[in-house]
């Protein structure tokens, strides 16, 4: 890799405040970037008693309807009549 032209990579809390869920992993967000959206202004104190930027998201697998099981069934079925229904008068002419 060329030297000094990538951001640096460091240890982000990435957290869903929705479902109380909160990981630890590395991300370009750790470090201050002149033209990118730098590290994030909160941080919070992680298991191993070290201060780490969290970042807060909407959503993530701890909430996501379809890593919960908690997706809607969409019924295809009724779809498909309701196509059927609608482009069925346009074939007749």
């Amino acid at each position: 890799m060329k030297k000094d032209i990538h951001p640096a990579y460091g240890p982000v809390v990435f957290r869903d405040a929705s479902a109380g869920f909160a990981f630890l992993t590395r991300s370009t967000l750790s470090a201050d970037v002149p033209g990118g959206p730098g590290r994030p202004a909160k941080t919070i104190e992680w298991d191993d008693g070290r201060t780490y930027p969290v970042v807060d998201v909407e959503i993530s697998s701890a909430s996501h309807p379809f890593w919960t099981g908690s997706a809607r069934v969409v019924d295809t079925a009724g779809r498909v009549e309701k196509f059927r229904r609608r482009y069925a008068a346009k074939e007749a002419r």
